[in-house]
């Protein structure tokens, strides 16, 4: 497996022009993700053949689609054998410079801060996932227990363990989300992580007491509390503490940068967070869970069944312009604040209509004599149903282009039941069947009846409304 690894990385760094055409590569859960000099050197039409390759992404940041696993060994080799950075490095090249500022000045504001917010939790994908089926785990060995199926010391222990596992990196989100926002804003990573642990600490609750800002009534009602503005406010804080760090140690002598600087850097950025960002972020993120309760886990059956289908069909549709990055945020504010998320079931569904539309232009494929289709489809039709998306979206549906919209419009059924029936995750990460143990135990089942509801609807729309001839000569 592992040649096999390196033998798809040689090939990679061969078609996209070779290592000194890689400025630097990262991974998210399914994508090796990289930087290029100049994509005028990428045999793009090769590297989408390429075996291994799932699909290609071409943006400034080159995204090879490899599935998940494979995506992180690759970048690990890459970064070993070809010695390839995981950042950007700076450059004396002023051109070079000029150019990757005009790429991101061409991108916009809004996909620059949706991209750096993604940044930061890319990285944090995989304890995430393990945190949530830990918990899952959990919760459903502590359901067998209630009900008498199992019992005795061992299955509690086990029930034990697996929250240890689950809330030890749940109960430290904060901190992790400092470390990353500081990579990403250019602070010292430390430092980024002890404004994470700031909004956490006790002692919050103190200086808010003595200020009349707490609410001993109702603590989560108060201005300033532990916790409040969650990692939106850890963000904003650490994206401050970038600043003032930057700003204050241009000022200090270099002989006294490394006791100066960090002191009044935190005293600074603790001020501004503790009075100004936590309230402010704290408002914010109340308003945005209150705003999407309207929507999303609503009591109205009506409201719930239209939201669902409306969110899971236009998903993938996000995914293409980027916007799905900004969804991101929104999951980590639901998992603190109601302990668990419940947009990400539903939006999951999308890529069950992709799998029924890739069935239904099969069955048609064989139909009108199609083979190449066919192949494609059933090298790709594995992945989907295991919440691998790329293979079927840039290898089948959207090329064609009317059942990529028919799939979503079929997934919005299985959505539209996944919102009805209150379906809650421990946490995000892949879709598809894979995602079952991040469910909670009593909703497992109601999200595989969604996934299959959306096989149905993304296969029955599709298989009616696509033209024969297109996908004989697709």
């Amino acid at each position: 497996m592992a040649n096999q690894n390196e033998q798809l990385l040689d090939k990679i760094v061969e078609l996209v022009g070779g290592k000194d055409n890689i400025r630097s590569a990262t991974n998210c859960m399914t994508r090796l993700r990289i930087r290029i000099k100049d994509h005028d050197l990428i045999e793009i039409d090769k590297l989408k053949n390429t075996e291994g390759v799932m699909g290609v992404v071409e943006e400034e940041t080159l995204q090879i689609v490899v599935g998940p696993g494979k995506a992180k060994k690759v970048a690990d080799l890459l970064k070993e054998k070809y010695q390839v950075s995981q950042a950007a490095s700076v450059t004396e090249d002023w051109q070079e410079n000029k150019d990757a500022i005009k790429q991101n000045q061409n991108k916009g504001k809004v996909k620059q801060t949706l991209e750096t917010i993604s940044g930061i939790f890319i990285p944090m994908i995989p304890a995430i996932i393990a945190a949530g089926i830990f918990n899952g785990f959990s919760s459903l060995i502590g359901t067998m227990q209630g009900e008498g199926i199992i019992d005795g010391q061992f299955w509690e222990t086990v029930r034990l363990l697996f929250a240890l596992i689950g809330t030890g990196f749940l109960g430290y989100f904060a901190i992790f989300t400092g470390i990353n926002a500081a990579k990403r804003f250019g602070a010292t990573e430390a430092l980024g992580g002890m404004i994470g642990a700031i909004s956490i600490a006790a002692p919050i609750d103190d200086i808010s007491q003595l200020y009349g800002l707490f609410d001993a009534d109702e603590p989560l009602n108060s201005i300033l509390t532990t916790g409040k503005g969650g990692i939106i406010g850890v963000i904003f804080g650490v994206f401050i503490l970038a600043k003032i760090e930057k700003a204050v140690r241009k000022r200090v002598p270099d002989v006294l940068d490394l006791i100066v600087t960090p002191l009044v850097t935190l005293l600074a950025t603790t001020l501004l967070f503790v009075f100004v960002v936590m309230p402010v972020s704290g408002f914010l993120s109340d308003w945005l869970v209150d705003a999407l309760s309207i929507i999303i886990g609503s009591e109205n059956a009506v409201v719930s069944v239209i939201s669902g289908y409306i969110l899971a069909a236009v998903f993938l549709p996000m995914v293409l312009l980027g916007l799905h990055h900004g969804l991101i945020p929104i999951y980590a504010i639901q998992l603190e604040a109601l302990g668990g998320v419940t947009l990400f079931p539903v939006l999951a569904m999308a890529g069950g209509g992709q799998v029924g539309a890739a069935i239904a232009i099969y069955l048609i494929s064989k139909k009108v004599g199609n083979d190449r289709m066919k192949q494609v489809i059933a090298g790709a039709l594995p992945a989907g149903i295991l919440g691998i998306g790329e293979p079927l979206i840039y290898g089948v549906t959207l090329p064609l282009g009317k059942p990529f919209i028919t799939a979503g419009l079929g997934a919005g059924f299985g959505g539209a039941y996944v919102m009805m029936m209150n379906v809650m995750a421990n946490a995000w990460g892949p879709s598809g069947l894979v995602a079952v143990p991040l469910m909670h135990a009593d909703k497992m089942v109601h999200f595989v009846i969604g996934i299959f509801i959306s096989y149905i609807g993304g296969f029955v729309m599709t298989y009616l409304f696509i033209k024969r001839n297109d996908v004989r000569n697709g």
